[in-house]
């Protein structure tokens, strides 16, 4: 069930003494970030400000998530599992979510390979915007957009030629350096990858 202000009520409260486990995942990669409890209050308020607040059991009162570290989440959807008594929060972090600096509570955890894509993504994100010297890909941003789309077109080629003729090792890299010139190209042109995604759905349910 997607949770809205209107269906709160819905939530099964009484289970665990008017509370709530919330799993907060991020919204691009599916990586778990943090685990924490809501109340009907602290609901309520994340869905109004659009930033995760939980209930401190500690401390007995509502807490927003950053603020005091700045290290907001920017929820982007609330879920209910099959029997309403648990929370998933689809956010997008600005910074850590853990309070020991690391990207989620759950540090150990892999990613799955397809979210890496995500991943990587976002590192494409922060080049773009942080343009350092000696990245590789702050240069393809500046070189512009003709520049960046020939070296997808060069990939493209790439991949195919080593398909036919070079080893299963060689067509890998190839198609690594493929996608990876296509996500720069995506993000020199303003488009996420979840647009690209989202394409692929409707065209699979068709």
């Amino acid at each position: 069930m997607i949770v809205t202000l209107e269906n709160i009520d819905q939530l099964a409260w009484q289970k665990m003494n008017d509370l709530i486990p919330a799993i907060i995942q991020h919204h691009k990669t599916g990586a778990v970030l943090m685990q924490g409890y809501m109340s009907a209050g602290s609901l309520k308020q994340t869905l109004t400000t659009g930033k995760a607040t939980f209930f401190s059991r500690s401390k007995q009162a509502l807490w927003v998530k950053g603020e005091t570290s700045g290290n907001f989440l920017e929820v982007k959807q609330v879920l209910a599992d099959c029997d309403n008594d648990s929370l998933l929060l689809a956010c997008q972090p600005q910074g850590p979510s853990c309070h020991l600096g690391t990207e989620s509570c759950f540090a150990e955890q892999q990613l799955t390979e397809q979210n890496f894509l995500s991943q990587l993504e976002q590192v494409i994100d922060e080049r773009h915007a942080d343009a350092p010297e000696n990245s590789y890909t702050a240069q393809l941003f500046a070189r512009g957009t003709t520049k960046i789309a020939q070296k997808v077109g060069e990939e493209g080629v790439e991949v195919a030629l080593a398909a036919v003729a070079e080893t299963k090792d060689d067509l890998l890299g190839e198609c690594a350096d493929l996608f990876y010139h296509t996500l720069v190209l995506l993000r020199d042109k303003e488009i996420t990858l979840s647009e690209v995604m989202q394409v692929l759905q409707q065209r699979h349910s068709k």
